[in-house]
């Protein structure tokens, strides 16, 4: 008597099909020599800018770049470095990064909303597949660095990168307040639980610089973000000043590094990536 009832077949079948992504994973992250996962512990310390200016900087250097925002609460990368963030698919249904100035691409979950100014309202399982989607069936083919741009906090993305590629090194952004370095105390302490290496910490909006006299105002005190990592026992990356020359590129969607006027900010992303370079496989 046949007692198979059938019920297995749908588990093997699934089986196979989530080993398949996972080969595919594993073959586009060979390819890959630096995985750098950008955190934050809140929102609205500059994470993206500083992703795009690190990005461009590294660029600069003659590495090739790819940069993956997966911030699913706030896609600013394609606004950013001055694109859109449309997807096309090659012959072999891959989907093709959006090539950027110099030697960086990009894909970000920003293709995904219908509208420009819609939001993204999805669970966390959905949002953990359309990250493991950007690493299996994007053709990001050979790259030096991937800078990932994370959601402010420690969520459903952050843990999806860190299970998918274990070995992204992490930069935490803050500002130098208290009420930023709290979270940032949180960030690290789940980076350090999940055992995620750790590239160091960068100060943004680390003083004023004033157009007229050139001396720093210290809006939001200065220095916090030096005092926790020395306190952490993790590197200090460097810190980066308020520029009015930051708004203006970011308005023109060119990264502050691009920019031909030198700036204060301009000098210290330049500086951060120099030191990430000198850490970088």
């Amino acid at each position: 008597m046949d007692t198979n009832c059938g019920h297995s077949q749908p588990d093997k079948a699934v089986s196979l099909d989530q080993a398949i992504k996972e080969k595919a994973v594993k073959d586009t992250l060979a390819g890959i020599k630096n995985k750098i996962f950008v955190v934050s512990g809140k929102g609205g310390v500059g994470k993206s800018s500083v992703t795009v200016n690190l990005a461009a900087a590294l660029a600069q250097k003659g590495l090739k770049v790819g940069v993956l925002d997966v911030d699913f609460h706030g896609p600013s990368i394609p606004r950013l470095l001055g694109t859109a963030a449309t997807l096309t698919a090659n012959e072999a249904g891959k989907l093709i990064p959006v090539p950027c100035i110099n030697n960086i691409s990009m894909v970000s979950v920003d293709a995904l909303r219908k509208e420009r100014d819609s939001a993204i309202i999805w669970r966390g399982p959905i949002k953990s597949g359309v990250i493991r989607q950007f690493l299996s069936d994007v053709a990001w083919g050979p790259l030096d660095v991937l800078l990932i741009d994370s959601p402010p906090g420690t969520g459903d993305e952050h843990l999806t990168v860190l299970d998918t590629i274990p070995d992204a090194a992490a930069v935490l952004v803050t500002t130098p307040q208290e009420v930023s370095l709290q979270d940032v105390r949180k960030a690290l302490n789940f980076l350090k639980l999940a055992k995620a290496p750790i590239l160091g910490i960068v100060e943004n909006m680390s003083g004023l610089i004033c157009p007229h006299c050139g001396k720093t105002i210290n809006i939001f005190r200065k220095g916090g973000g030096q005092e926790l990592a020395i306190k952490e026992l993790v590197p200090f990356l460097g810190a980066v000043p308020l520029d009015p020359l930051t708004v203006v590129a970011a308005d023109k969607g060119v990264p502050a590094v691009n920019l031909k006027e030198d700036s204060p900010a301009k000098t210290a992303f330049l500086a951060i990536a120099e030191k990430i370079m000198k850490k970088l496989k």
